[in-house]
């Protein structure tokens, strides 16, 4: 059954960091719902409180919201195995301004606000590793407003394809451009000449 598969992808992941007991396992599947999400599909939308916090089983989500322009700014591209949503507006039920969008077809795990701190009131090692990855989003986001003013357009594609290359198969290249902090005519000259 591809729930089964989706809850052991989880308890991989967890178990890198966390010790897992038959008890949490049990608890893990009774709060995540696993669902399949078509591709192009808003999972969240801005103006309203994030419902979910999502764990990525296969697929990419992309973060996203509008300037000023009404252009979108992708703030942040998802590649599995890994937990996406508007972390500080999810954490304190606000409206977020951001959008949470399935790229391709994906398979997650979701957990309410409610479930989650119901998960972590029982389980130690979900309250332990919750914290953990709430603090792999905080210095995600302070390493990438780091890398988005030091680094050259160029140096943050590079280090981009080579800590995802998969990410250049799977995510159109103009949400690609947006997380870089560049426009797509920009992205695809720094690709030609590293081709050539």
């Amino acid at each position: 059954m591809f729930s089964e598969k989706m809850y052991q992808h989880l308890f991989n992941t967890t178990a890198a960091q966390v010790k897992m007991t038959e008890e949490d396992v049990v608890l893990c599947k009774q709060y995540f719902e696993p669902i399949l999400v078509t591709k192009n599909k808003l999972i969240e939308e801005d103006n309203h409180i994030p419902g979910y916090l999502y764990y990525v089983v296969s697929g990419f989500v992309r973060l996203f919201h509008y300037n000023e322009a009404g252009d979108e700014i992708t703030t942040h591209l998802n590649c599995p195995p890994g937990f996406i949503t508007s972390y500080t507006h999810f954490n304190n039920q606000t409206k977020s301004d951001e959008n949470v969008e399935c790229i391709t077809d994906c398979e997650l795990l979701r957990i309410t606000k409610t479930d989650l701190d119901l998960l972590c009131a029982q389980s130690s090692v979900f309250k332990d590793y919750s914290i953990f990855v709430f603090q792999l989003a905080l210095a995600y986001n302070e390493n990438r407003a780091r890398e988005l003013s030091s680094l050259t357009a160029e140096q943050r594609y590079l280090k981009l394809i080579d800590n995802y290359p998969a990410m250049i198969h799977h995510v159109p290249l103009q949400y690609i451009a947006s997380f870089l902090g560049m426009k797509p005519e920009s992205l695809s000259r720094i690709r030609r000449k590293i081709i050539n």
